[in-house]
């Protein structure tokens, strides 16, 4: 299955949903800051963690918005940004 790159970013009121926001999207992240990361996921990966954000988040109080990222266009760094690399696989 091939991966596609996502920007998952929230606010969330709670402090107790804020946290279990955070290591939901960290589970998937290959790369991130505050409540920003960049996630590279399967589609059924992606479907999981919609499904697991409807558990977590108020749907009266929190926003959360996944943005698809276009593989197409060039990335700016600024600073000490750098690309982010993604592999999934580790030899020991």
């Amino acid at each position: 299955m091939s991966r596609q790159h996502y920007l998952v970013s929230y606010d969330i009121s709670d402090a107790k949903r804020l946290y279990r926001m955070h290591k939901l999207t960290q589970h998937y992240a290959i790369s991130g800051q505050k409540s920003f990361y960049e996630c590279w996921v399967t589609p059924e990966e992606l479907k999981t963690l919609k499904h697991d954000i409807t558990q977590v988040i108020d749907t009266e109080e929190d926003r959360v918005h996944i943005f698809q990222l276009d593989p197409r266009l060039d990335t700016m760094f600024f600073g000490v940004a750098e690309r982010q690399s993604y592999n999934p696989f580790l030899i020991v």
